[in-house]
């Protein structure tokens, strides 16, 4: 059939067959007045990729086209759309609907809403299936379709639209600016972005990292600071150090936590947003009590932030720092395993989205 009845994509067939990839025909969902089609130029590579195709956060139903990190133009706008037009270069994150109506919603928590259709491996109430970004079109209620800046090129703005948007919210939210003193634990494809935010809003920015060899990079990114985590008593002269923390590290099962703890000031805040496939370490109510901190975490951010966000990303440039791999069966198997191996420094994006659709 082919466009608009049909999109057509690179997908996995399961867990099993993770890094073996096919084009096959994908169905959206019937598209409605506030819709938006966006022919696809370029698409991120998000770890929540490979912990889905992998099985890692559970099994799923394949065929299945992962990607959620979308930039392309918009070619197809339903008429009740307001403030992108055809041909708009536009971007696309981690959820394309919500109910938009309920309490969640209504206090702009849309990406909390209890009904939420993430990009890929959902479902729209109606029963139609959600459909990623390795494809040539994606179809997105215009509430989740972002302009995208022009001194932002389309290969590094795909990654902002997940990475970036998930450690900029809880930043934000957090009240990160002049006078506070931040840490990021993780230097990889989150915690880099991370970096940068905290710096770019005000915050004296410390990275955390177990890795040596990042100190470079970290400073470059615009680190005050780097703290090698890989001494035992490296937290002791840090105590009582930080307003905020943001874990960026999915290696959180292997973390002395009381230890990171001890760093906050009181009622400082150790913020989650990698989502590891193993359980935090056990915890006793003690490792609290002796600086009130908190333990929180967080999911993508509302529309209002991501539009700052893409403001705050031109105007202070901040980018994420890109590898780019063409779109194909091969190059989607590449970038999974070298995202899983932890063998990119720091994002992937797929590109030549163009070529690989043009039979």
């Amino acid at each position: 059939m082919g466009y608009p009845d049909t999109f057509e994509g690179f997908v996995v067939d399961s867990a099993k067959t993770w890094n073996q990839y096919h084009k096959a025909e994908l169905k959206p969902k019937p598209f409605e007045d506030h819709d938006i089609d966006v022919q696809i130029e370029c698409c991120g590579v998000c770890g929540s990729d490979v912990h889905t195709v992998t099985g890692g956060w559970g099994e799923f139903e394949g065929p299945l086209c992962v990607g959620h990190e979308v930039v392309g133009k918009a070619v197809k706008v339903g008429k009740e759309v307001k403030g992108i037009k055809e041909g708009d270069r536009v971007g696309v994150g981690a959820q394309v609907w919500s109910c938009l109506k309920c309490e969640v919603c209504e206090s702009k928590n849309e990406n909390y809403c209890p009904h939420l259709v993430d990009t890929y491996n959902s479902s729209y109430p109606d029963g139609s299936k959600a459909h990623g970004g390795w494809a040539n079109y994606i179809r997105a209620h215009e509430y989740f379709t972002f302009k995208i800046p022009d001194e932002i090129p389309s290969a590094e703005a795909a990654p902002l639209l997940c990475a970036g948007i998930t450690t900029y919210a809880p930043l934000v939210r957090a009240g990160v600016g002049p006078g506070k003193t931040v840490g990021v634990i993780g230097i990889g494809g989150l915690g880099h972005l991370a970096l940068q935010w905290s710096k770019a809003l005000g915050a004296k920015t410390y990275a955390l990292t177990h890795s040596p060899d990042k100190e470079a990079d970290a400073k470059k990114l615009g680190a005050d600071g780097v703290i090698v985590t890989s001494d035992d008593k490296w937290f002791e002269e840090y105590k009582f150090k930080f307003d905020f923390i943001l874990n960026c590290s999915n290696a959180i099962d292997k973390f002395d936590l009381p230890s990171y703890f001890g760093t906050l000031k009181v009622g400082g805040e150790f913020h989650m947003v990698a989502i590891p496939e193993k359980p935090l370490p056990e915890l006793a109510a003690l490792a609290f009590i002796g600086n009130a901190c908190k333990l929180t975490g967080s999911h993508l951010g509302n529309h209002q932030e991501m539009e700052a966000m893409l403001k705050l990303a031109a105007e202070k440039n901040v980018r994420p720092l890109v590898e780019t791999v063409k779109l194909s069966e091969e190059g989607c198997k590449e970038v999974v395993e070298r995202v899983r191996d932890s063998k990119v420094r720091y994002r992937f994006t797929l590109t030549d989205f163009d070529k690989a659709f043009s039979s």
